[in-house]
């Protein structure tokens, strides 16, 4: 949201600045945007007027009444509340009143955003053809859409005889083609994004194993109250697990020999062309390489946790991160790992 708004020069402020109404009052009349950070459940009634819509109209002008100032509403005004309380109870007043939207990650969503992050470091070709292939899908809407409405202007200010008007019927040839020819690379792109996404869903298993181990960390509150990870430190972890293995698994260059005098260098050339087809990703290989990136996730990301948490909770956290893999895989059933808590 600030950087969304940082055009429009937003004001950042909280409850707790004793400056804050007067940054509201001054914001409505200037037309700029105010965020109100970190709220708690309770939210203090000065702002009240202000997200429950209380305008004066008069005449064509609208007013919001703050207090005993009556205050000059911008049309540009809006009001952002921002708590960082994973499950806030407002009254009901203040939801029907303000429009929800949780920004929480989910574990599909992390799922898919760690998806991204893995293709991008071990397949960047795939990555920048994905990117490439948006933008051109992109470009095509504009121009079919810019086609569009030059046609209908042409023909809106037509006169006369439509056949006879040759230019027109020229345009209208040319328009045609241009369509035709954006409708066949349409297809072209939609089988080469089938692709794209089917190169990519390889790599699934390692990111639905981040997302798994993160959301482990993420309850381990429950446990203690001290255990808080970050989102933004746990991609890093990810970063540096998916750097490790491609270190790890880089193939070995031979040493090169001199070549003898009066002999063409057609040894090295063969010995490079040799690495890069060892180099090209097989699906036995390509499989090694995913179990590999998933193993490194999660060891670097248990060392990580394992690094936060107490002598006496880290068997606890080893324990419970084997339970969920092996749940995720399918060779424990939730009841039976019910149960073993249970009765444990």
């Amino acid at each position: 949201m600030k950087e969304r708004s940082k055009d429009d020069d937003l004001q950042v402020t909280r409850l707790s600045n004793p400056k804050v109404v007067k940054t509201i009052e001054m914001s409505i009349e200037a037309g700029k945007p105010v965020m109100l950070e970190n709220l708690d459940n309770s939210i203090d009634a000065v702002i009240q007027p202000v997200y429950a819509r209380a305008i004066i109209k008069k005449g064509r002008n609208k007013y919001i009444k703050m207090g005993d100032k009556e205050l000059s509403l911008n049309p540009k005004f809006n009001l952002f509340l921002h708590t960082k309380l994973s499950n806030p109870h407002y009254p009901p007043e203040i939801q029907a009143e303000c429009t929800l939207i949780n920004f929480t990650v989910t574990e599909t969503g992390l799922e898919d955003q760690l998806l991204d992050l893995v293709v991008l470091k071990e397949r960047p070709d795939l990555a920048a053809q994905s990117v490439e292939l948006i933008a051109q899908q992109n470009q095509f809407k504009i121009t079919l859409s810019e086609l569009e409405a030059d046609l209908l202007q042409r023909l809106a200010n037509a006169t006369g005889d439509i056949l006879d008007d040759i230019e027109l019927v020229e345009n209208l040839e040319k328009s045609k083609m241009l369509s035709v020819d954006i409708s066949e690379k349409v297809e072209i792109a939609k089988e080469t994004q089938a692709a794209i996404y089917e190169a990519s869903e390889a790599y699934r298993p390692a990111a639905n194993r981040g997302a798994l181990v993160f959301f482990l960390m993420n309850e381990l509150n429950m446990i203690h109250s001290f255990y808080r990870f970050s989102l933004d430190s746990f991609i890093i972890v990810v970063k540096r697990a998916i750097d490790l293995v491609a270190e790890r698994m880089k193939p070995k260059k031979a040493e090169k020999e001199e070549p003898v005098e009066g002999e063409e260098p057609a040894e090295a050339e063969e010995e490079e062309e040799e690495n890069e087809e060892e180099a090209e990703m097989t699906p036995r290989t390509l499989k090694t390489r995913v179990e590999a990136l998933t193993d490194s996730i999660t060891f670097e990301a248990f060392s990580y946790t394992r690094r936060g948490t107490f002598e006496r909770h880290k068997l606890l956290v080893a324990t419970m991160l084997c339970l969920r893999i092996q749940m995720r895989k399918g060779l424990l059933k939730v009841e039976e790992v019910d149960a073993l808590i249970a009765n444990s």
